[in-house]
């Protein structure tokens, strides 16, 4: 389990008040997004029509959001536990109760570093929500690949991901510069981490009571406590 430094949220509400979208060693605004290119070259401007406030986070929601049961997880593109997460537990957990429309799942992110904030963007270039799970299992699958290198090598990392599925170089440059986009990301980081009281990753709140990372057998006896069942898939 990865632990959220108190001082997560304040670096990443101290980065989008310093403005200036560009990555420069020692400079405040460390998590704005670039491209590898714009890394070299300094300034990074915000995507066409992108103006501070005008972007919004749509809540990334698969199963039924309309069920009994719903289940929040905080995780991080950059935790190891998460990475683990998503490949030992996830498949299990959505084939038996998210794809079946048991639960309500929503997947919120949370930025211990500006890759993570990038690999968020990246995550939601795809446009909808199937397209982003998707590029996220990429993101958690190639973690160990990616996370590599100087902070530019790492935006060409994630660039690739982009590219292997399916994402044009135009609609990377316009999600990996919208300064209006991560502005709005962070906000929404920082209110969800202060009222659901996350301190580290993966955590969960199911029916509203928070969890820390746990294996898929103790999940499911959660779930099928809350959901009055034994466990049968039919039931």
């Amino acid at each position: 389990m990865t632990r959220l430094p108190a001082i997560a949220i304040a670096l990443a509400a101290a980065a989008v008040a310093g403005g200036g979208w560009y990555l420069a060693a020692g400079t405040v605004p460390d998590l704005a997004p670039v491209t590898a290119a714009q890394a070299q070259e300094g300034d990074a401007a915000p995507a066409d029509g992108a103006e501070a406030g005008a972007a919004s986070v749509e809540e990334m929601v698969l199963g039924d959001p309309q069920a009994e049961v719903q289940v929040i997880e905080y995780a991080s593109f950059t935790c190891p536990h998460c990475a683990d997460f998503h490949d030992t537990v996830w498949p299990e957990l959505k084939r038996d109760y998210v794809d079946t429309g048991k639960i309500g799942f929503t997947y919120r992110e949370v930025y211990f570093d500006r890759y993570g904030l990038w690999a968020g963007m990246l995550a939601r270039c795809g446009g909808d929500t199937e397209k982003y799970f998707a590029i996220s299992d990429m993101i958690y699958e190639r973690q160990q690949e990616w996370t590599r290198g100087e902070p530019a090598q790492i935006a060409d990392n994630l660039r690739r991901i982009g590219k292997s599925a399916g994402l044009t170089d135009e609609r990377l440059d316009a999600c990996m510069t919208d300064g209006a986009k991560a502005e709005a990301l962070l906000a929404a980081f920082e209110e969800n981490a202060a009222a659901d009281d996350i301190t580290s990753t993966p955590s969960f709140v199911i029916g509203g009571q928070k969890y820390s990372n746990m294996g898929y057998e103790q999940f499911s006896e959660i779930l099928d406590e809350q959901l009055g069942t034994d466990g049968d898939s039919d039931s």
